[in-house]
């Protein structure tokens, strides 16, 4: 084995222990939220956005890149507040689902965002798809239909998530900054809204921020849970192939699941299963597919 080849074995094994790492991180965030329970989902948002842009920009500081935001031109910042509007809905949905004991429905956002994703490029950029995705949609959508029946009415905060993580996916795509930097501007246009909530609820009696040094340091800790996995995303998205980064993911909504169910207790009688059963038979044959494209294209080239 040559030594290039070598390196690459290296990082792409150091890639798939940080993407893990991302994943597993993100599938215990309900134990973690779940301990802020004492304030808002309001107050959780607004104290998470501050304090990870606090953190962000520390770090930017200690890395001499702190210089990058200034570079920063109109179109990207524009870009910045659309992506910082869709992290923090989804942001918020998350809390108020965890808070309000509704994890597995949170799972189900997860488990279902890659379909939307899959949708929004057909609606948005007149995407054709292969027969095998179209029949991962039609399941999707009628797992949504059977889950919607389940809970009598629609399953809004999986969906939110879905569609708010999808967009955000989206905006990444398209805006040219590295990882913290973009991280730190989304940050920065978030900030203003962020501050004035927190003030409100402190004038009006309504913040927890202060009230105690367990709750005070647990919104402050918000910060680094936050930027902790974001920060292994991004050292294994580069490092990773897409087909293996596509099976991590669902690492985290399992966890969740796993969370909701048998820690939660949650419930979960035999229609909101099957619903999740056709999720995952979307999900199976969604992958499938990715997996042999990917792999006939490995061949192709060598």
């Amino acid at each position: 084995m040559s030594a290039g080849t070598r390196r690459r074995a290296s990082g792409r094994e150091a890639g798939i222990a940080f993407g893990t790492g991302a994943y597993f991180l993100w599938g215990l965030f309900p134990a973690f939220f779940g301990l802020l329970s004492f304030a808002s989902a309001g107050e959780v948002l607004a104290e998470r956005i501050l304090w990870t842009l606090v953190v962000a920009l520390i770090l930017l500081l200690l890395a001499g890149r702190f210089r990058e935001l200034r570079g920063i031109d109109r179109r990207t910042w524009g870009l910045a507040a659309i992506a910082s509007a869709a992290l923090s809905l989804n942001w918020g949905t998350y809390v108020y689902g965890v808070i309000s004991k509704q994890v597995v429905e949170c799972a189900l956002g997860y488990f279902i965002n890659p379909l939307v994703t899959v949708a929004f490029g057909v609606i948005i950029f007149r995407e054709r798809l292969r027969r095998t995705q179209w029949v991962a949609l039609a399941l999707g959508a009628l797992a949504v239909v059977v889950l919607t029946v389940d809970y009598g009415r629609p399953p809004w905060i999986a969906l939110i998530l879905a569609c708010s993580f999808a967009t955000y996916g989206l905006v990444k795509k398209v805006i040219r900054l590295d990882a913290l930097p973009g991280l730190a501007a989304e940050g920065l246009t978030a900030a203003p809204f962020a501050l004035i909530a927190v003030l409100v609820m402190g004038l009006t009696g309504h913040a927890t921020f202060g009230s105690s040094v367990g709750h005070t340091a647990l919104l402050m800790v918000t910060g680094p849970v936050t930027l902790v996995p974001l920060l292994c995303f991004a050292l294994a998205a580069p490092r990773v192939p897409l087909s293996t980064m596509g099976l991590l993911q669902y690492l985290t909504p399992a966890l969740q699941l796993t969370w909701g169910v048998a820690v939660g207790h949650e419930p979960m009688p035999a229609s909101r299963w099957a619903g999740f059963a056709l999720i995952w038979l979307a999900l199976a044959v969604f992958t499938g597919d990715a997996l042999r494209r990917a792999r006939r294209a490995g061949q192709n080239r060598h």
